[in-house]
């Protein structure tokens, strides 16, 4: 048996796991950019690799397909994570204008704008993707909201027989409209009256 030399011993066995924050920002980078440009549908992993000056497999060690890639391009852009839980100070109106209005802030940036309304545009020609989305984002961001709606109706600030659902869907559903149909700017004096009118029919 040959005994490793200290010189050998001092080396590190990269990890073909770990990223390169460098490759990974160039990678998002890339899709992002790719994404405004060509669409989702036309956007491959080929494209992505070459636009970031990686090797295809360095993507698909780290992204198991190119839309695993575009949701992480989401949580990099809004800084947060998919199915990261909402915020919970006690006080069930004060969280949800603190995620409203950033969410506000977010999709009021212009990149986040050209990116998200390219990927909704894919989304409607594509029945597949969107099926993966829903799995993958809009339904744990759902869950976010109706976790932090039960952790209020334990302390009494939710009716016990409230439809989360729809409490849910009365939150997000008009901010999205908003900014889909651009029939008005979104503003923080808007979720602040959004959530004072689903306050309203939630508390006991």
């Amino acid at each position: 048996m040959t005994e490793n030399t200290p010189h050998d011993r001092g080396r590190q066995t990269p990890d073909p796991q770990r990223r390169s924050a460098r490759a990974e920002r160039a990678i998002l980078d890339a899709a992002s950019e790719l994404i405004v440009e060509v669409g989702f549908a036309r956007m491959t992993m080929e494209g992505i690799a070459s636009r970031a000056r990686v090797g295809k497999q360095t993507i698909y060690r780290w992204w198991p397909s190119k839309s695993a890639v575009v949701l992480d391009v989401f949580n990099h852009l809004t800084g947060e994570q998919t199915g990261e839980a909402l915020p919970d100070t006690g006080d069930l109106a004060a969280d949800l204008r603190t995620v409203l209005r950033a969410t506000v802030d977010e999709f009021n940036d212009p990149t986040m704008d050209r990116i998200a309304r390219a990927f909704t545009a894919e989304i409607q020609r594509d029945t597949e993707l969107s099926q993966r989305i829903s799995g993958l984002l809009v339904e744990p961001g759902s869950e976010v909201y109706k976790q932090r709606l039960r952790s209020a109706i334990d302390a009494g600030e939710v009716r016990a027989d409230a439809d989360l659902e729809l409490a849910v869907e009365l939150l997000t559903g008009p901010f999205l409209k908003r900014w889909l149909m651009r029939t008005a700017p979104l503003t923080h004096a808007y979720t602040d009256d959004l959530v004072d009118m689903v306050m309203r029919s939630l508390r006991p």
